[in-house]
């Protein structure tokens, strides 16, 4: 999916998480027992005040408190059957460090897992992967070297940038479409086959295993006295070593940019392509930490940190993903299936030095925010909104001269299938400035001053595709065309 080798572990602390893939490149269960040792039994209670005392939370992106989860399917335990469901269909692409832990660290996951499961009396243990990766093998591997057959489910399903939302995820677990349900439903309530479901993300149930291994006392000696223990970090985009990076919560941001040797360029994303955009001044003075990276401007969210660098354009980059968000939309609501494609074409607009570009990027999210059927239009505004401030110089640069002059190089990682989609590009040769293109197809071309076609970076979007083949069929001098590796 992305350029980031799994294999490339860096840190900044302690080795908890990744205790041990220093020597191994994947800890079968012997070696991870000589590492971690086996976790016994723990009552429910005990274990809420365990993830209490540490404060442990979701490191999926919405942070929100383990103990809580816990006590809410313990509550429906008595009356129930219960289900805990590893989340581990990391659809967002610029991030890795799931795919990590479940292929080279799977027994860590399974033993927090497992540690929720005992405690709870849950029937099953389901872990959600994404289909036909080495995450998968790695898990099933790791069920079958345990013999837990009966006790352990592992769930292939279709991986798309909204499968990991809670809904999504359990709909597709049990057989339906993966996509959100367009109304909130608590696993907690409602989840695997209908039971009261204990569902987190896959490095929370590797906390879980470290803190049931170490005692809050000890896993909280590391870290801050509000975010205590380690946290993993993907940091990709202009990092000359991308990597899974363990951090103590408290480190400053540019050291883990320096260890990764990752140039800030014109500002770094934070929390992936829900998260927001730090200018370079807020990215040197930012702090690693749910706390320090809010106070920045943005969201720690799932561990995403993209340095962008200095030789590519962030406008171009920013409609890369725009059109790639808006692709990935479920299609169950206005705000999703129409405004989000609106949203694309105003970033369009912004990069090709639309003097009313702005206005219309501004007026496209607020459309669409707060009134979707799930949160992906929100994080899909929030994305854009934040490009545009962080990268002011840049935006008025586009609206001055309609470009920045630098090419899009494709920092900000997507899945493969997306990375082929269709283009336009102009046979100079052939061209003769009739300008047709850009009456047909006036999303995608624009004329510059001497009346000849300027193509838009980042490709054609789904919802232009047929417009586009009309522009290259009409081209009266078969100068538009798609090139031959275009879908």
């Amino acid at each position: 999916m992305i350029p980031y080798r799994v294999s490339q572990i860096r840190r900044l602390g302690p080795a908890r998480l990744t205790a041990g893939l220093d020597q191994h490149r994947r800890l079968d269960l012997d070696t991870h027992r000589s590492i971690h040792g086996e976790l016994g039994t723990e009552s429910v209670d005990t274990l809420i005040s365990m993830a209490e005392d540490v404060d442990l939370r979701g490191r999926g992106g919405a942070a929100f408190p383990f103990a809580r989860k816990l006590r809410a399917v313990a509550a429906r335990a008595r009356a129930s059957e219960t289900v805990v469901l590893v989340n581990g269909a990391e659809g967002e692409p610029a991030s890795v460090k799931d795919k990590m832990l479940l292929t080279r660290a799977p027994h860590l996951v399974l033993e927090g897992a497992l540690l929720a499961a005992r405690a709870l009396n849950s029937r099953q243990v389901v872990v959600a992967v994404a289909a036909g990766e080495m995450a998968e093998a790695s898990m099933t591997a790791a069920v079958a070297e345990r013999g837990a057959q009966d006790a352990v489910r592992v769930a292939p399903i279709p991986e798309r940038f909204i499968s990991g939302e809670g809904g999504a995820l359990v709909k597709a677990v049990n057989g339906q479409a993966g996509i959100p349900p367009g109304r909130k439903a608590r696993s907690s309530d409602s989840g695997v086959d209908g039971l009261p479901t204990l569902l987190s993300n896959t490095e929370t149930f590797a906390q879980l295993a470290i803190l049931g291994e170490l005692g809050p006392e000890v896993y909280g000696s590391v870290g801050t006295v509000q975010e205590p223990g380690t946290t993993l970090l993907t940091v990709g985009g202009s990092a000359v070593f991308p990597a899974v990076v363990e951090v103590t919560p408290g480190v400053p941001l540019p050291s883990v940019l320096d260890l990764c040797e990752a140039a800030v360029g014109d500002g770094v994303l934070i929390g992936g392509y829900h998260g927001a955009w730090l200018s370079a001044a807020q990215a040197y003075g930012a702090v690693v930490s749910r706390r320090g990276i809010s106070q920045a401007g943005g969201s720690l969210g799932a561990g995403i940190v993209v340095p962008l660098g200095g030789e590519t354009c962030p406008l171009g980059e920013t409609l890369r993903v725009a059109n790639y968000l808006a692709a990935q939309s479920s299609g169950q609501c206005g705000p999703c299936r129409l405004g989000l494609p609106d949203l694309a074409r105003a970033v369009a607009e912004v990069s090709g030095g639309s003097t009313h570009g702005i206005e219309l990027v501004r007026r496209a999210a607020s459309a669409v925010r707060g009134r979707g059927a799930c949160s992906h239009p929100d994080g899909s505004a929030r994305f854009v909104l934040s490009a545009l401030e962080a990268f002011a110089d840049d935006v008025e640069e586009h609206r001055v001269h309609g470009t920045c002059g630098r090419p899009v190089l494709e920092m900000l990682p997507l899945p493969a299938a997306e990375t082929r989609e269709a283009r336009l590009m102009v046979d100079w040769s052939r061209c003769q400035a009739h300008g047709l293109c850009a009456h047909v197809a006036p999303g995608l071309v624009k004329l510059d001053q001497h009346g000849f076609p300027a193509v838009e970076e980042g490709g054609v979007p789904p919802w232009l595709r047929a417009e586009a083949r009309r522009a290259v069929e009409m081209c009266p001098a078969l100068a538009l065309r798609f090139p031959p590796t275009s879908a």
